[in-house]
């Protein structure tokens, strides 16, 4: 009997086909694609790297279990809550100086959950209603700015972070750059780890030639007494940690309200993701195995990961790319990345080395990073042609801009209800008040569905 031949240019649905050698080969390029940026949520955020990791690969599996196994979609770090992160964490002390309380990631965490289920809201929405009548609640005139205040808020820790060395921050900035633009193939699919690799290795040259001193001590020792093998996470740093304990309710609440509002962009961005796995799969993943349990699994994998301390989950873009190169469209190959992820997650050492890369490294990525969410927003709103000659339009985009960043800069809005003191963000504040004035402001002139490119404008990868 002769065997089957496959045209690759058609794509492939069972990499069995291939044998497991090749797609072992496979599910390894699906790591590389998404590990760098992955790796880069906690590094940001001061979350653990390990169990980032580990939720990342069982997230994936979890979605791909709701999903019945039918979408080649890889669940890793969402860069969009990292204002969250940052917003609860942040601290100022008596001179004026700004830094991160990293012991307060649990309460950011349950925010991050919190949003979670509302994805699961979602979710039963869809499927009761469907996606059209749900989705006019979001249109791109209010998504659209909430992206572009993501950005924009971030862009002070990005600079903070690039003084620490410019000349390292740059050449990760040039590295980056020129991937994107010039790269080929994988080059092109993955700058941010090779310009977080080429600045670190730049780095290391620098520190160890006595020119200048780039690494932290601290964290170069903590590398060297790593040990290899460990688990992913403590307890003390989950949620459950800090709710067994004496925590402020106050900051809880504050969490939630300041967190919840960012998962408006990242359920669009969702969205936009299966459409684009599901046209470069020429497989309709919205409509078999259904948006509400794509949904549902990326909800849910943004709960459990974030109750145990690691950043929430999203389908990634960077995986969809190499669908795209590889012509390989089994989920099975992106289940092996998965299976990889988890296998990482428990080596400390590899979680120490990923710490110890260099502030200026950080900072040179994540300006890059923070500039193209902005970007994104900038995106949502052009390509879904949204009519700025309409003065609703532009009231909306207006008042979310100005809130999100002002309050922001300004400090947030205490408002005492009872014995809990609720503080609301300026992002919450902006994201609030443009679905209220959406809802209520004659004159709406979008219609999700009636434009594929401007349904998949969300995408806050690079």
């Amino acid at each position: 009997m002769s065997k089957k031949k496959f045209d690759i240019g058609e794509g492939i649905y069972d990499a069995k086909q291939l044998g497991y050698p090749k797609m072992a080969v496979l599910g390894v390029q699906h790591m590389f694609a998404m590990f760098g940026a992955t790796v880069l949520v906690p590094a940001l955020t001061g979350l653990s790297v390990s169990a980032t990791l580990l939720f990342a690969g069982l997230g994936t599996l979890l979605f791909h279990f709701l999903s019945k196994g039918k979408v080649p979609a890889f669940l890793g770090s969402s860069f969009a809550f990292i204002g969250g992160y940052a917003a609860i964490t942040a601290i100022t002390d008596e001179a004026g100086n700004a830094s991160n309380d990293y012991s307060l990631l649990p309460y950011a965490c349950f925010g991050v959950a919190c949003a979670g289920v509302l994805y699961l809201v979602l979710a039963a929405l869809i499927k009761a209603f469907g996606a059209k009548k749900v989705m006019k609640f979001f249109p791109p005139i209010v998504t659209g700015p909430i992206i572009i205040a993501i950005g924009l808020t971030l862009s002070s820790s990005a600079i903070q972070n690039c003084q620490a060395n410019w000349l390292v921050a740059v050449i990760a900035i040039a590295i980056i750059i020129g991937c994107n633009i010039w790269g080929k193939g994988m080059i092109k699919i993955i700058p941010i780890m090779l310009g977080v690799i080429g600045s670190s290795l730049v780095a290391v040259i620098l520190h160890f030639t006595g020119a200048m001193e780039v690494l932290d001590p601290a964290k170069l020792e903590a590398f060297k007494t790593a040990d290899w093998i460990g688990l992913p996470f403590q307890m003390k740093d989950t949620v459950f940690g800090m709710l067994a304990g004496d925590f402020d309710k106050n900051l809880l609440v504050s969490a939630v309200i300041t967190i919840m509002p960012i998962s408006l962009a990242t359920m669009v961005e969702h969205i936009g993701d299966i459409s684009a796995i599901s046209s470069t799969c020429k497989k309709n993943y919205i409509a078999d195995p259904g948006l509400h349990r794509t949904l549902l699994g990326d909800g849910l994998a943004t709960i459990l990961a974030s109750l145990f301390g690691a950043p929430a989950n999203t389908t990634y873009g960077e995986n969809t790319g190499v669908l795209s190169l590889s012509k390989v469209f089994d989920p099975k190959v992106v289940r092996i990345a998965a299976y990889l992820a988890i296998l990482v997650s428990f080596s400390p050492k590899f979680a120490a080395l990923v710490s110890l890369m260099p502030t200026a490294t950080i900072g040179g990525a994540s300006l890059v990073l923070y500039g193209m969410i902005s970007a994104v927003g900038v995106r949502n709103v052009v390509e879904n042609k949204v009519n700025f000659e309409n003065t609703r339009n532009v009231i909306i985009a207006a008042l979310i801009l100005v809130l999100s960043i002002g309050i922001n800069y300004a400090g947030a809005i205490q408002i005492p209800v009872g014995s809990v003191t609720i503080s609301l963000s300026g992002l919450a504040v902006g994201a609030l008040a443009g679905i209220v004035l959406n809802a209520i402001l004659p004159g709406k002139d979008y219609e999700f569905g009636s434009d594929e490119k401007g349904d998949k404008a969300v995408n806050f990868k690079v």
